[in-house]
């Protein structure tokens, strides 16, 4: 990723809003800028940006990672081990950082990530400082190619993975069981065809009439029974950017409201994705759903928004949402996700992702939709 770039751009930003500096502090905006990415962040991490220079603090265990993996020009690192304690501690370096910057700049920070201590460590330094998150979220909203290209593999990866997972559930398997066919599917191909890439994944295959009511929660050892309902529902990640596919399905034959809702859940995400396209406001493609559940009277059956933007992020904006008037732009990539839920009928989703492009909205993800190819007799 071309993350001399992204510092350019930011430092353009830097220059308009007349910031000295700029503290990053959300691990994907890091990871956005420097190219670093840990496994845990258990162990505080701080990104500073200024005219000229880039600097991390971070412990030990991850200064050899920044040095292969960055191009900072310093790491202040500092220890768990007793005796480097004190002037290395975390605070303690993070406090030396600060006094690189004259008093009296101005900072640009992220408020919902940066933690308090170190905002007051900034206002003790003599340092003044402003939210720049709405920016940096404009940045992130509008990929580049090299994202487009890496979201794109995901988009097949997943889908695959999905396919795996749909076609060999029965019952009597747990839903770890089910994801299990998906999850062999991905190790083995991204060994294969992607030689030296990282990759990460996120399934969920919540099963009966209670759980998939329930929009987030983990597979557990439930066993599947007949006349179950499911939502299997899948992320990858590869070389940190990431697609979604999500569907619901049936064990054996569903009742008649099942299928009367199903048809409206499918015909809401049709909408969306019919309509979904540069130029149009991010509440427009979420009312287009929400007006097909409306028409059917279901609309109180509705808990979340119809969609939100996927890349570095398992969700990040733009998000699709009734109070949202942002306008689409070419290289923004949605998961279209509208979903209905009904106590003692079930719940209903489906999500596929799309790439907005100036000819032409894209859909990178691909399952059938349809309530037969979705019933496991």
């Amino acid at each position: 990723m071309d993350y001399k770039t992204r510092i350019a751009n930011l430092r353009k930003i830097m220059q308009k809003k007349s910031l000295d500096a700029v503290l990053i502090s959300n691990f994907e905006n890091q990871y956005y800028f420097s190219g670093l990415k840990a496994i845990t962040y258990s162990r505080p991490i701080l990104l500073l940006v200024t005219k000229d220079e880039m600097s991390i603090v971070l412990p030990t265990l991850e200064e050899n990672h920044a040095k292969h993996k960055t191009d900072a020009d310093y790491l202040y690192v500092y220890h768990e081990v007793e005796e480097k304690d004190g002037e290395h501690s975390y605070h303690a370096q993070v406090e030396t950082l600060l006094k690189t910057i004259n008093k009296g700049s101005h900072v640009g920070i992220e408020y919902n990530s940066l933690p308090t201590q170190i905002t007051l460590m900034l206002k003790e330094t003599g340092l003044d400082y402003i939210n720049i998150e709405k920016e940096i979220v404009q940045m992130r909203a509008v990929k580049s190619e090299e994202e487009i290209k890496m979201i794109k593999e995901s988009g097949k990866l997943v889908s695959h993975a999905l396919k795996k997972s749909v076609e060999n559930v029965k019952s009597g398997m747990s839903e770890l069981e089910m994801d299990y066919f998906g999850n062999e599917y991905l190790f083995k191909e991204v060994s294969k065809t992607y030689p030296d890439s990282t990759f990460d994944y996120f399934v969920m295959s919540p099963s009966g009439l209670e759980r998939t009511n329930t929009p987030h929660v983990f597979s557990n050892s439930r066993k599947v029974e007949d006349q179950d309902i499911i939502i299997h529902s899948r992320q990858v990640g590869l070389n940190g950017y990431r697609a979604e596919c999500e569907r619901t399905m049936f064990i054996g034959e569903p009742t008649e409201k099942q299928r009367e809702v199903f048809n409206v859940m499918v015909e809401a995400q049709k909408a969306a994705l019919d309509f979904i396209k540069v130029g149009v406001t991010a509440k427009e493609v979420n009312q287009r759903a929400l007006d097909v559940i409306e028409e059917a009277g279901l609309q109180e059956y509705v808990v979340h928004r119809t969609g939100h933007g996927i890349g570095i992020g398992v969700h990040e904006e733009p998000s699709l949402r009734f109070d949202n008037d942002l306008k689409l732009e070419a290289g923004m990539v949605f998961c279209i996700e509208p979903g209905i839920y009904i106590p003692e009928v079930g719940g209903f989703r489906h999500s596929d992702t799309v790439v907005l492009e100036d000819d032409g909205t894209v859909l990178i993800t691909e399952y059938p939709r349809d309530i037969e190819s979705l019933i496991v007799r």
